[in-house]
């Protein structure tokens, strides 16, 4: 496995010229025929070809060439770029014609300019729709000599046979109609993109870099991982890194989506294409351009549309099958009502574009909606899963909790209060490292307690601490270290709670208990019972934990529970689940949970900003720790699939209408042009719904 990683290369081709869903599969097929490529995907929304070989098989001057030969061309060919810019000047041309030619042949079916049509010569026509046309008709051949036949194949064949029958005028407007339908479809795409691109666009450019004692600035491209960038007010910062002087009030909605600044200083991890609000910063690059956060986020959703769900591969199948189908009624049509004009329409009614385009730009759209929400979703494949998903289950710590113990209750004993029980603690507690002892001492500075410096400290493995204060002994640790029935009571009770219990002790008598447990996060009930209403069935909890801190935390949120579980264990539930039919969605950390969440048909990691680990086990990342987003990511993938079928539902009944028609002679060759284009707005306007916020 090592030697066939070593043996291959991946390399990114801008690809110019691509303008629907189907361009880019005939990009994809053609680089994957080259001998030596290992795999292709071509992500239509970046122009964007990326591309897997072995170097010692295949090369770039092969790859670039197969691009070509589909119809397309690569961004680094200065040939390619001129012919890219002789086919807009040559589309400009057909365009300016094509208006002038709609307007005479307008003006013949209102019976104004026949004796001007009529008198046109038949080699300014053909100029005319050469002129318009050549771009499509260049590509259609292509095709044909490459035995493939493209959703302009059938239009052009329309357009010979308006031709055959001297419907000049009629064919002229085809070929209007087919620029204009081009124009649609690549504005519809070039929406999809928007999202995207409004992201990128974020992307600091530039960077403060101090060199040789100095302040340079620099493309931010240019930073190294462990020099020092200065960020000032109202700059973005250009790097992800660590704080080391300074303190700001800092945006960092392009990454987190999270609205509302957050306060960095020494020692704050900050991230590439935050805003720097108010204040000063210096700080230590830790991942600089692609391999920043930002980056990666970025990176992601670009790839994330050659991810193709059960959907989308479908529709792609279906078009390839739609094409044959359509030649096939043209030629029935023909043989029964002998009437070219009837078999044309036929031919230029068929849109297969406008199949293979419904799945993906709605799925681009919600991706790039929900980028903007802080919901990172690697394909359009997951977002079809998560609208079908009826059991979701959750990990505890760092998921449902914040991974960090509190002090919840203090139960004061003999008479002491609960500050001096707390105070007492803290001060027993001031030179332990272990985190309940930075629980308790956060919990008497949030109190404005006095913390007392101890004489004298001593850990007791696996008990507790012993300390003298003040010519007291004092003992913080397990209640056994204070045995007494009252504190035994006290301490079943708040066991049986899920929480940790600690005893204090002065001079070998009991003073009173803390309790601590990892505290819940906020919104989870209403996140919840939102889930619940979205259709997801079973809610479980996963834990490693032992049964009392996963019974009292399930018990409180209303849901199922499994504890003391190994990460393989996990791993069993997912599959046991999916062995009786149920879509699962497993939410986690992100880094301890990867196993689960690689097996699960879903794997969502919560929290997860800067974390490359859990960026790549999960399928979905949330950029923040806010369990809002998971109903809203539910919701968004049900909103996304509607959509999908939706846009397929209307494009079938569309096209079965315009066929229809057709076949009929209702519906005449440039009338037939003209229609073939309104699927596309269609799917545009309806998918650009799922941009929006609400």
């Amino acid at each position: 496995m090592s030697q066939l990683k070593q043996a291959t290369e991946t390399v990114e081709l801008p690809v110019l010229g691509m303008d629907c869903a189907e361009c880019a599969l005939h990009v994809e097929r053609a680089i994957a025929s080259v001998p030596g490529v290992r795999s292709a995907r071509v992500l239509l929304a970046a122009e964007r070809a990326l591309v897997e070989y072995d170097p010692a098989r295949a090369d770039l001057d092969a790859i670039r060439e197969a691009v070509r030969r589909s119809g397309y061309d690569v961004a680094e060919d200065v040939a390619g770029t001129s012919r890219a810019y002789t086919r807009s000047i040559l589309a400009l041309l057909g365009f300016v014609f094509g208006a002038v030619l709609l307007v005479v042949v307008l003006g013949e079916w209102l019976g104004l300019l026949e004796a001007v049509t009529d008198r046109v010569p038949w080699p300014l026509w053909l100029a005319a729709i050469l002129a318009g046309g050549w771009p499509v008709f260049r590509n259609v051949a292509r095709a044909a000599l490459r035995r493939r036949v493209v959703a302009h194949t059938l239009m052009t064949l329309g357009l010979v046979a308006a031709i055959a029958v001297g419907e000049w005028a009629a064919a002229a407007v085809i070929v209007f109609f087919m620029r204009i339908g081009d124009f649609v479809e690549r504005f519809t795409t070039e929406r999809a993109r928007r999202a995207v691109g409004e992201l990128a666009r974020l992307a600091p450019q530039t960077a403060r870099v101090e060199r040789e004692g100095a302040e340079t600035v620099v493309p931010a491209t240019e930073v190294r991982s462990g020099e020092v960038v200065v960020v000032r007010p109202g700059e973005a910062v250009p790097v992800d890194g660590e704080v080391i002087e300074g303190a700001a009030t800092v945006d960092q909605s392009a990454v987190t989506g999270e609205s509302m600044p957050v306060e960095v200083g020494p020692g704050s991890r900050v991230f590439a294409a935050s805003l720097v609000r108010l204040g000063y910063l210096r700080a230590r690059a830790t991942a600089v351009g692609p391999d920043s956060t930002f980056g990666r986020v970025i990176r992601l959703i670009e790839e994330a549309e050659a991810q193709r769900g059960p959907v989308q591969r479908a529709a792609d199948r279906f078009s390839a099958y739609y094409l044959p189908v359509v030649v096939a009624l043209a030629a029935l049509t023909l043989l029964l009502r002998r009437d070219p004009l009837a078999t044309a329409a036929v031919l230029v009614v068929a849109c297969s574009c406008s199949f293979a385009l419904a799945t993906p730009i709605a799925m681009l759209a919600s991706i790039g909606s929900a980028a903007r929400r802080g919901l990172l979703v690697k394909g359009g494949r997951f977002l079809e899963t998560l609208a079908r998903a009826d059991v979701l289950l959750i990990d505890k710590t760092g998921t449902l909790t914040l991974g960090r113990p509190e002090v919840t209750a203090v139960v004061p004993l003999d008479g002491a209060s609960e500050g001096e029980v707390l105070a007492l603690a803290a001060s027993a507690e001031r030179y332990s490292e272990h985190p309940l002892a930075e629980a308790i001492r956060r919990a008497a500075e949030a109190r404005g307690l006095s913390v007392a410096t101890p004489e004298r400290f001593e850990a007791l493995p696996g008990l507790g601490v012993r300390a003298q204060l003040n010519g007291h002994e004092v003992t913080v640790g397990r209640p056994a270290l204070a045995a007494s029935d009252g504190l035994q009571a006290h301490a079943s009770r708040l066991e049986a709670e899920g929480k940790t219990v600690i005893a204090v002790s002065r001079d070998g008598r009991p003073v009173g208990l803390l309790a601590v447990a990892d505290t819940p996060r906020t919104g989870l009930a209403e996140s919840l019972e939102a889930l619940r209403r979205l259709g997801v069935r079973q809610i479980e909890l996963l834990t490693g934990d032992n049964e009392h801190a996963a019974a009292a935390l399930a018990d409180r949120l209303g849901i199922s529970w499994r504890a003391n579980l190994l990460p393989e264990d996990k791993i069993a539930v997912v599959r046991r689940y999916q062995e009786q039919g149920h879509v699962v969605v497993m939410v986690g950390d992100g880094i301890n949970d990867a196993p689960a969440l690689a097996q699960a048909d879903v794997g969502i990691a919560m929290g997860a900003v800067g974390t490359a680990v859990a960026v790549e086990a999960a399928h979905v990342v949330l950029l923040r720790e806010d369990w809002a987003l998971v109903p809203q990511l539910f919701r968004l993938a049900r909103r996304g699939m509607r959509t999908v079928w939706l846009n397929l539902g209307f494009t079938v009944a569309y096209n079965l209408a315009g066929l229809t028609l057709a076949a009929l002679g209702l519906l005449p060759p440039a009338l037939a042009a003209a229609a073939q284009s309104l699927p596309d707005l269609f799917i545009l306007g309806n998918s650009s719904r799922l941009l929006r916020r609400g």
